[in-house]
């Protein structure tokens, strides 16, 4: 091959070559090049968490949504989380893993103990605002934003006073035995029946937050006291409970029913007159007051640092007019 030749092929090699790359790296470019495109995630002025004691317990979804709506309507990040089932121990992990991601502030609920209180002081050496809601505890906490328990329960005892005559027998079905509000609702009604004698607590159960535990417990305490002829569900659930457990062992008797709450199946039951009544409290109300609390709480302290929210009896003449939007 002479010397015209080699450079001839040499040439027409090296222009392949060269065009094959062009090629690759064109084609490739096309194949993987991710076009950059502007973040749509709005700029949130704050991170909040909001740790729950259940993750789908419908109270806590309706604290959640006022606290939500609160927090979308002055551009803040609201973090919902709780465990799946009421669990002391895996609310205070979650509480602790919202420490360590350092939010801008804290809501949970209040349980009672040393972790708690710990907790709590930890938050706050890392100057992240903690208030507890629905339940207050002791500590460093800097609010509580919720029911005044203690009046909710004295309005309870309040409404089965009023609306009875001679020898009560209660039956009484909270929520957790270990829970604090469930404690002060109790000790609440305590203090208000204490000077009427005629009226006397036959036994107390737990219905573990559910629609089932307080049929059960109401079952079970029907068929061993059958003189109980007041009724009293101090958690959310209570009174559904209340009224299938009746309905499954004395379906016909007369028993005086007050529960907690106005779920929409709670409120149903009182139009049927097999609720007498509700003691209502707002968790929406809760939820938002509690975002506004925190915000607050980004530069300064609060003097009043109990910020209770509404409380009431609604009974069936009530229901002519219908109450907040709440449980």
């Amino acid at each position: 091959m002479n010397q015209h030749t080699k450079i001839y092929v040499y040439s027409l090699a090296g222009l392949l070559f060269l065009s094959s790359l062009i090629a690759m790296l064109y084609f490739g470019y096309k194949t993987f090049y991710i076009e950059k495109v502007e973040s749509s995630q709005p700029a949130y002025s704050y991170h909040f968490a909001l740790v729950a004691e259940e993750t789908e317990n419908n109270y806590w979804r309706l604290v959640e949504k006022g606290a939500k709506q609160a927090a979308a309507e002055k551009g803040i990040y609201l973090e919902y989380i709780a465990p799946n089932k009421a669990d002391n121990d895996q609310l205070l992990k979650l509480f602790d893993r919202m420490i360590a991601a350092k939010v801008d502030g804290i809501i949970v609920q209040g349980i009672e103990g040393e972790r708690f209180v710990d907790l709590v002081h930890k938050g706050v050496e890392r100057n992240i605002p903690v208030i507890t809601i629905d339940t207050d505890v002791p500590s460093e906490r800097k609010a509580y934003v919720g029911t005044n328990n203690f009046y909710a329960g004295q309005l309870a005892g309040r409404h089965i006073i009023e609306n009875t005559n001679g020898e009560q027998y209660v039956g009484v079905i909270v929520g957790r035995f270990e829970a604090i509000n469930q404690q002060e609702r109790l000790a609440g009604f305590k203090d208000a029946i204490k000077a009427h004698p005629r009226i006397q607590i036959t036994e107390i159960k737990e219905s573990n937050i559910t629609e089932i535990g307080a049929t059960q417990a109401t079952y079970a305490m029907m068929k061993q006291h059958p003189e109980i002829n007041v009724l009293l569900g101090l958690s959310a659930l209570d009174g559904l409970g209340m009224v299938e457990g009746l309905q499954q062992i004395f379906p016909t008797k007369d028993v005086l029913i007050t529960s907690f709450d106005i779920l929409p199946e709670t409120m149903e039951l009182i139009r049927k007159g097999k609720i007498n009544a509700t003691i209502a409290q707002y968790p929406e109300q809760m939820g938002s007051m509690a975002v506004d609390v925190l915000i607050d709480l980004q530069n300064r302290d609060l003097i009043d640092n109990k910020i209770y929210t509404k409380t009431e009896i609604i009974e069936k003449a009530d229901l002519q007019v219908e109450p907040e939007v709440a449980r």
